[in-house]
């Protein structure tokens, strides 16, 4: 008997303010449930993004593979803005926000 293997969602996401002076990586397994909680942020008004006000998707990645996003999400974090910014401008070069389009 064959064993299978449900592959999963995974999202890697970058937020910024209405500015776009500041940068948050996050990770989800549903993108679209996760905006929303950022764009409403009365019950977290605490968090990174209510303080810096990062609702704006500028950026995301899909993994079926936990710990290849795991991995990803690590590694975009240790990286300089400069290099985040590179990897914005490759897919979204003028920082549209996204959140519609998910």
């Amino acid at each position: 008997m064959f064993q299978t293997v449900d592959k999963h969602n995974y999202y890697i996401y970058i937020l910024t303010n209405k500015s776009k002076s500041v940068l948050y990586i996050g990770f989800t397994t549903d993108l679209k449930d996760r905006l929303h909680f950022h764009q409403y942020p009365e019950a977290h008004s605490k968090s990174f993004t209510a303080r810096y006000k990062c609702f704006n998707l500028i950026y995301w990645e899909h993994y079926t593979e936990v710990q290849a996003a795991i991995d990803r999400e690590t590694q975009l974090k240790k990286w300089s803005r400069s290099k985040k910014e590179n990897l914005i401008n490759e897919v979204n070069p003028d920082w549209r926000f996204l959140n519609n389009e998910i």
